[in-house]
């Protein structure tokens, strides 16, 4: 686990602006620059980076974080992927990660230097062979579609590579897949033969190839070899190449093949990527998920593609959030991907996309497809069958929804089904940081969102709180209590808004303080105006909760339950309410 500490030293020393301008264009606007945002299509700016903040946020859909963040939610990087990019170009060693870090990148820094150089001599064969190319131009490709995916071509020769790779007994070549080496010590190349599909990982890197046979031949897809540079459950075919029409639509399309992914974007639907030979899988689906809030998987209509279907579903279910979703688009059986746009167009295929088979309705049809609804003991089987994927599922009110619904097919109410899934509760929250425990009171929630937002704009003034009033039994309160706990406690040292916004990140109020955040982006109050207002809502608090202690104790009074200690109290918070001193 990286040390907080570090994560805060790192946001201290990377300057947000220089990070950004790597990939968007920015252009200084007073304070603070602008762009057009990178997460969804505009044609005027409303994404604002703030050099004194270390922080960008867009006004249109809401996008906003630190350096980090934006590396995550630009590039797709998982956590620690980010913070080890960010490091590195900082010249920054990471805490017990770096070691093997470093290990990695010397093991795979003469390997990706191979496959490169491999792709290069495949586009360049594809250039000299009439064969490759008519077979592209009989599929409907152009010459600027395969530019753009650097389509090339394995030229049938035993040993080809030996034309750019001089050492043709270097193990790396094996190492890396390119070359076969048998049981005699004999080599050869893989791939032969074959339109080759280059497969880059999110920084762009060339990590394995897809290659397809020409004609007939089997297999008709052959993928690189499991290497330190490619593992097929994590990498997915032409998402660099998708990553701006995925945010634009908001929406990823999962296909079964290379040539379907460049055959739709021909026709202008760029959003689509395919696994590589392997089935849908969690890391698939986890990182998808962080590109767009849709994922619709698009299968031939066949057994096989119904078994994928399937597959993929149950790859879902631990990664859904109520916020996201997984559809399911089934094509007739005489089509795929690449058929069906070349035949119907790609407004027909759009059309398809945008209502496909939801989750819940794919799984309820499968389950009830196996089951006689007719009678008692089919109904309890289909309970029974349902389980699983019902304690799989990790979206809550999604669950909540399905479990209604198979409570509804099995003629039994919801609890019942609650009971024998063994179904919790709805929680409150997760995340990897607990929040400070709650206490008696609740404050008006307007009043913690006001604190809230002065705290972000300066967090030095959580030392200033009152914290015996806040309660912490919102989200904003219990925010406010762990942000005062953490500087009071010297673990959070804060010198803009980016690094507390990446502390919390995983917090069960994370949500909380990005909805402030946003706030603080809207207004833009001045550092006068932002000191009354702190210093006015406290004053407002002290009101509020002395009414209500005053409230507490009169209703005690009139109940007759109101001891002499309680009396005393009642008048000193009377005296006080009239003087106005809270």
């Amino acid at each position: 686990m990286i040390p907080d500490s570090f994560i805060q030293e790192l946001l201290a020393r990377v300057d947000i602006v220089d990070v950004i301008e790597r990939y968007v264009p920015l252009k200084k606007g007073g304070a603070n620059y602008q762009a057009c945002c990178p997460f969804h299509s505009e044609k005027t700016p409303s994404f604002s980076v703030s050099p004194t903040k270390q922080f960008y946020h867009c006004f249109g859909c809401g996008a906003h974080g630190s350096a980090l963040g934006f590396l995550m939610q630009y590039s797709g990087l998982g956590f620690v992927e980010a913070v080890e990019d960010l490091a590195h170009s900082l010249g920054m060693q990471v805490p017990q990660v770096s070691d093997r870090v470093h290990s990695e990148r010397a093991r795979k820094a003469p390997l990706t230097e191979l496959m490169a150089r491999a792709a290069r001599f495949y586009k360049d064969q594809l250039k000299l062979s009439p064969k490759a190319i008519d077979y592209l131009k009989g599929r409907g490709l152009t010459g600027e579609i395969a530019a753009r995916f650097s389509l090339g071509y394995a030229p049938d020769d035993w040993q080809g590579l030996q034309k750019v790779f001089p050492d043709y007994n270097d193990m790396a070549l094996v190492e890396c897949g390119l070359v076969i080496e048998n049981d005699q010590g004999r080599r050869y190349d893989r791939f032969r033969d074959r339109i080759m599909f280059p497969i880059l990982d999110q920084r762009g890197n060339v990590i394995g190839f897809g290659g397809r046979v020409i004609g007939q031949g089997e297999p008709k897809y052959l993928n690189s070899p499991e290497t330190p540079l490619f593992e097929k459950g994590r990498e997915l075919y032409g998402l660099t190449h998708a990553r701006q029409a995925i945010r634009d639509d908001d929406t990823v399309i999962v296909v079964e093949g290379y040539m379907d992914v460049v055959a739709l974007a021909q026709h202008g639907v760029g959003n689509a990527v395919a696994t590589l030979g392997t089935a849908t899988t969690p890391n698939h689906l986890h990182k998808l998920l962080r590109q767009a809030s849709r994922v619709v998987f698009c299968f031939d209509g066949d057994a096989a593609g119904r078994k994928a279907a399937w597959r993929a579903l149950e790859a879902s279910l631990e990664q859904l959030a109520d916020d996201k979703s997984a559809g399911f688009l089934f094509l007739p059986p005489e089509h795929d991907p690449d058929s069906f746009v070349r035949a119907e167009g790609a407004d027909a295929f759009r059309r398809l996309v945008r209502q496909p088979t939801t989750l819940t309705e794919f799984l309820l049809r499968e389950l009830k497809s196996d089951v006689d609804l007719a009678t008692a003991e089919g109904r309890a089987r289909l309970v029974h069958e349902a389980k699983p994927y019902l304690q799989k599922l990790a979206a809550p009110i999604l669950r909540v929804q399905l479990t209604k619904a198979v409570a509804e097919a099995a003629a039994i109410s919801q609890a019942e089904v609650e009971t024998q899934c063994g179904l919790k509760p709805l929680g409150k929250g997760y995340g990897s940081r607990p929040a400070p425990a709650p206490r008696k009171r609740t404050i008006e929630i307007s009043l913690a969102r006001s604190l809230l937002q002065a705290v972000l704009r300066r967090p030095e003034r959580a030392a200033r709180l009152p914290l015996e009033l806040i309660g912490g039994g919102s989200a904003e309160e219990a925010a406010l209590l762990a942000i005062a706990d953490e500087i009071e406690h010297g673990r959070l040292s804060v010198d803009h808004l980016g690094q507390l916004v990446e502390y919390f990140r995983g917090a069960p109020f994370e949500a909380s303080i990005a909805e402030a955040v946003g706030k603080i982006a809207v207004d833009g109050a001045d550092e006068g105006e932002e000191e009354s207002v702190f210093q006015d809502t406290i004053q407002r608090l002290r009101q509020a909760v002395l009414k209500a202690e005053i409230a507490e104790l009169n209703a005690r009074a009139k109940s007759g339950s109101l001891d002499a200690a309680g009396q005393a109290s009642l008048a000193e918070l009377l005296a006080r309410k009239g003087k106005g001193n809270a």
